[in-house]
């Protein structure tokens, strides 16, 4: 299918899912749970391998969530862990945000998370989700402030690896620090009654900075993504040599901690 986001460099990889199954309802949609109740009808567009969806299923039952993604191999996965958790009201489905196969005012509430950072046309994207809502119904959005999120200690380098993330994003025409502009965003796309927040997620523990180690040498540092990263002139091969013995160092240090940084914002149409 033509996708609004066709230079997506980020890929599918399994330490990419890894990172995706690791977002559930409570952990990365804790700001919109006091806003479901049973019965309401929710979307969540790019929804995934649909890890927070099912979890949304599971508190509008008997409602239904619809998961929509550009990317068949994760509406798969989403549909394989609704049938293996025994959620029976959550639908999925391959569909583009900017061309939803829905009727108008269908919805109560959407919902997506780290999302719109990938989207170039932002504007475009939100009111075609808006289109789809009811009158009085509610969006609600979680996406990256990546110039807020660090890694520590950063021994002179591992800081600038989120700068070479974002120059990657960027050149794909996606936005990384998009988090601290929902509001802004949401507005301008007609919705009102906008209420913004943020929050962190944290890796601090020894099995989560093992995780982020593992992520860091097998996705970012993968040869794909250094690929990319020197083809959009963002990095260079001894750069990324430096960053992955630098990873290497942070993972041994009892003081390693990394935290990614979220914008949140719950907005009605009215």
């Amino acid at each position: 299918m033509t996708s609004s986001t066709p230079d997506y460099s980020l890929g599918f990889t399994d330490e990419l899912l890894a990172s995706l199954t690791r977002n559930t309802a409570d952990s990365s949609a804790s700001y919109l749970l006091p806003y479901l109740r049973p019965g309401l009808r929710v979307l969540d567009f790019g929804c995934g391998p649909g890890t927070i969806t099912v979890g949304l299923a599971r508190v509008v039952a008997p409602g239904t969530v619809h998961g929509i993604d550009m990317e068949e191999s994760q509406v798969e996965l989403a549909r394989s862990l609704a049938a293996e958790t025994g959620v029976d009201n959550a639908v999925f489905d391959v569909a583009d945000v900017l061309d939803l196969p829905f009727e108008d005012d269908y919805f109560d509430l959407a919902f997506c998370h780290n999302v719109l950072m990938h989207v170039p046309d932002t504007r475009a994207a939100l009111a075609e989700v808006r289109r789809v809502m009811k009158p009085g119904g509610i969006i609600g959005c979680r996406e990256m402030i990546s110039r807020s999120s660090f890694t520590h200690p950063d021994y002179g380098v591992l800081q600038h690896a989120w700068r070479i993330f974002e120059d990657v994003l960027e050149t794909d025409n996606g936005h990384p620090n998009i988090g601290k502009d929902l509001k802004r965003q949401l507005l301008a796309a007609g919705f009102n009654s906008v209420k913004a927040t943020a929050s962190f997620d944290f890796y601090a523990a020894p099995a989560d900075v093992a995780f982020v180690h593992a992520f860091a040498t097998g996705w970012f540092l993968s040869p794909e993504m250094i690929d990319a990263a020197i083809q959009y002139g963002a990095s260079t091969e001894a750069e990324s040599a430096r960053i992955s013995e630098a990873y290497d160092r942070w993972k041994d240090d009892p003081g390693a901690f990394c935290a990614l940084a979220f914008g949140e914002a719950i907005a009605a149409k009215h």
